[in-house]
């Protein structure tokens, strides 16, 4: 021929190629298709699992910032819940003590009134002894003093009237 090609050692050749062929497609190749199917299936399986995985995650995010949302929502309802209550007991108190305070100065308004009364009763019996005493020294005379203490706190009673009965300004 004139391409340079031997004809029987070439016939040989692709003969003993297809039966190298035949043996290794028999031998070879379904042992070798096998390992790829299961390396891809396990490939596939670990891509799926891969997945998965992500999608777990991205959902447990998704759960975590939704609970920090709702736990900064409640912090915040909690503050403000708390400056309430703070308001609330401090205006308590504040009420307590204007309370305490408006006691505290009607007793001791109450106080003074019976201690001014006291003191009006007192001057009033020092005045009644001292006009006896100057009748009798006038009269030289002991006159009798219950009356005359009578007499002299009617006389009081008409002229000095207790300045509680007087409006206060």
């Amino acid at each position: 021929m004139g391409l340079g090609l031997d004809l029987p050692p070439f016939i040989g050749q692709l003969v003993s190629f297809l039966i190298l062929l035949g043996v290794l497609s028999h031998f070879g190749y379904r042992p070798v298709r096998r390992i790829m199917e299961e390396r891809s299936a396990r490939i596939r399986v670990s891509v799926e699992r891969a997945e998965q995985a992500r999608l777990e995650h991205e959902r447990a995010r998704t759960q975590a910032q939704q609970e920090l949302a709702d736990a900064r929502l409640e912090a915040h309802t909690i503050l403000v819940d708390a400056g309430a209550a703070r308001d609330r007991l401090l205006e308590e108190a504040r009420s307590e003590a204007r309370q305490e305070a408006a006691e505290i100065v009607e007793d001791a308004r109450a106080r003074t009134l019976e201690e001014r009364q006291a003191m009006v009763e007192e001057l009033r019996r020092q005045f009644a002894e001292a006009a006896i005493l100057a009748a009798e020294s006038v009269v030289r005379e002991t006159l009798d003093v219950e009356r005359h203490r009578k007499l002299i706190d009617a006389v009081l009673d008409e002229r000095l009237p207790l300045e509680e009965d007087q409006p206060r300004p």
